[in-house]
């Protein structure tokens, strides 16, 4: 089953030439900076670029955050800041404020800003791989490995690097803990939509399959509850697409736990727990119309219409209708007034983010490297401050729309 998601877009940001003219006294601290600008721009090229797969994205990240920390970590790994770490500028925008930048002389913050971009496109490249027709098992281990790796390195930078920041972190801004924090369970929760679904195609046992989606709807539904205190003109359309896969994900669970009911005899409350989770996919319904027709930052779709939304619609009708026929022909048991709690743990296939490490300093940076900087020569007009009048150009983001979907099962 081809399967959908929502992506906020890229951050963009101004271009960073490192030029430190008459700071930099030798060759090799050139060098580094000819290095340090090169490998920058690559990164840029490749968030647009279709062709690039996670290889290559971090063989590219590797070598600019190789070089960038020697900018921040002090090369005798004391808890020192190093001293070229506010020699800099940089300025990147928002993924839900549009183009309003913010701009920090601090090295951490390019660190953080250009890690978020770096998962945010792991989250990318596995939307747009799971939205192909004909996903192979290898893909949807890319996908499932993809998200888990966004995971990993949102986390990293919200535990080990966000908190390092000099300049406080604006409310409602991308580096912010709840915003952090959705990301990170939305990641999550969406490698389990793709276990889910290989379970279903493997056929695994109703129960395990109930749980999953359990535990899948409860993560969406956190993720909503960190952005329902943030503006609603920036978080709105997202938020519709954390409740709607919240009550797709009920509906899944309550459909498949009344399989597991009817087969322990229990046709009655099997009938209940369908009425339920019919109940919950008019409600995801509803959410996705309402979706589309929401504006706001993030991809514009008709979840509706994709067949993973259609298929679970037949399967709660079907199955419904089994368990109405059954208990008409067989068991005669009573419909109970109140939906089944669900109680559901699963023990199998939950998700957890894969831990991320920046790689270490780049072997060109050495005590002599350092020395070759000379903070002392930096011109009184200095060109490293901020320019209120450079314009950040928006990231020209390609097409991750879902393609035409042949029903085909993610495996």
């Amino acid at each position: 089953m081809t399967h959908w998601f929502h992506r906020n877009p890229l951050k963009a940001t101004a271009p960073v030439p490192f030029n430190f003219y008459g700071v930099t006294t030798s060759p090799a601290a050139a060098k580094i900076c000819n290095d340090l600008r090169s490998s920058r721009a690559q990164i840029l090229e490749l968030f647009t670029d279709l062709s690039c797969n996670p290889e290559m994205m971090k063989n590219a990240t590797d070598m600019y955050f190789s070089f960038l920390q020697g900018f921040i970590v002090s090369l005798d790994n004391s808890s020192q800041d190093c001293k070229l770490r506010y020699i800099q500028n940089f300025k990147w925008t928002d993924t839900l404020q549009g183009q309003v930048a913010s701009a920090q002389q601090d090295a951490v913050f390019e660190l953080v800003s250009m890690g978020f971009n770096v998962a945010l496109w792991y989250t990318k490249y596995a939307s747009r791989l799971a939205g192909k027709e004909d996903i192979t098992e290898d893909e949807a281990k890319d996908v499932h490995r993809s998200l888990k790796i966004a995971a990993g390195l949102f986390k990293h930078l919200k535990d080990s690097h966000i908190p390092k920041l000099i300049t406080p972190v604006e409310k409602g801004r991308d580096l912010e803990a709840r915003l952090i924090d959705s990301y990170i369970i939305q990641c999550q929760a969406e490698a389990q939509e793709v276990t889910i679904a290989r379970a279903i195609e493997l056929k695994h046992n109703p129960g395990l399959i109930a749980a999953l989606a359990y535990e899948t709807a409860n993560f969406y539904q956190k993720a909503d509850q960190m952005l329902s205190s943030l503006d609603p003109a920036y978080t709105i359309k997202w938020r519709k697409y954390l409740q709607l896969k919240t009550s797709f994900y009920m509906a899944y669970s309550y459909c498949y736990h009344g399989q597991t009911l009817l087969a322990s005899d229990k046709c009655g409350e099997a009938i209940r727990s369908l009425q339920e989770s019919e109940k919950f996919f008019v409600k995801a319904e509803a959410l996705c119309k309402e979706y589309g027709e929401t504006k706001g930052p993030g991809t514009t779709a008709k979840p509706s219409g994709h067949l993973f939304f259609r298929k679970l619609g037949s399967l709660v009708k079907n199955t419904l209708e089994k368990c109405l026929r059954e208990n008409g022909f067989i068991y005669f048991q009573k419909v109970p007034p109140e939906a089944p709690q669900l109680e559901l743990k699963a023990n199998y296939g939950l998700v957890e983010p894969i831990p991320f490490e920046f790689p270490a300093l780049h072997a060109h940076w050495t005590p002599e490297t350092l020395a070759a900087f000379d903070l002392t020569k930096r011109p009184k007009d200095d060109s490293a401050k901020p320019k209120p009048e450079e314009e950040v150009k928006p990231l020209k983001e390609p097409d991750i729309k879902p393609q035409k979907d042949s029903g085909c099962q993610i495996s």
